[in-house]
């Protein structure tokens, strides 16, 4: 897995970017094969016509769905904090199952932020907002947060409906 650093707005805006030129990569390789709809969905589920959001590396396309918002969210929350933490010294990102952190951002400043992120139809899928308050409720870090992108709730807000522990709640909008 790959892990990142945001230090600025720039850095953000950098790594959104790639994302988006690996969406279109795909998108471009994909409409190679709209004249067979039943073909095109055999190549989004099983062949590599995808790309990492991040990485300059193949995926199948239903991949490549999943870890670009993975991504997208915590890319985006991480430039949140950087606004409400300038004191942080940036942020380390390793989204995703499998990552190199214990959380998906955490603060460059030992013990000062944490947060956990993801993107889903609803925060209620797989228990997935209640897990990630869980772990983070374990945590010590000063500052605790859930961030998450879904339809259900649109707009970058916080949602005190969720939060428990100290711990933040916002959804984000990529």
């Amino acid at each position: 897995m790959t892990k990142l650093t945001i230090r600025s707005a720039e850095d953000a805006d950098s790594l959104l970017e790639r994302i988006r030129l690996s969406a279109t990569r795909a998108r471009d390789r994909l409409v190679a094969h709209a004249d067979d709809p039943l073909l095109m969905f055999k190549c989004m589920k099983f062949d590599a016509i995808g790309f990492h959001p991040i990485d300059d590396r193949p995926l199948n396309l239903v991949e490549q769905i999943n870890q670009t918002w993975t991504y997208a969210v915590a890319i985006v929350a991480a430039r949140k904090l950087l606004s409400w933490h300038p004191d942080a010294g940036g942020f380390h990102l390793a989204p995703g199952a499998h990552a190199s952190l214990d959380l998906d951002i955490m603060s460059e400043a030992d013990g000062l932020v944490g947060a956990e992120t993801f993107a889903a139809v609803t925060p209620k899928n797989n228990s997935k907002l209640n897990n990630d308050l869980a772990k983070l409720a374990k945590r010590a870090e000063i500052h605790r947060y859930v961030f998450f992108q879904s339809p259900q709730f649109p707009g970058s807000e916080r949602r005190q409906q969720f939060e428990h522990d100290g711990i933040q709640v916002w959804s984000v909008d990529v």
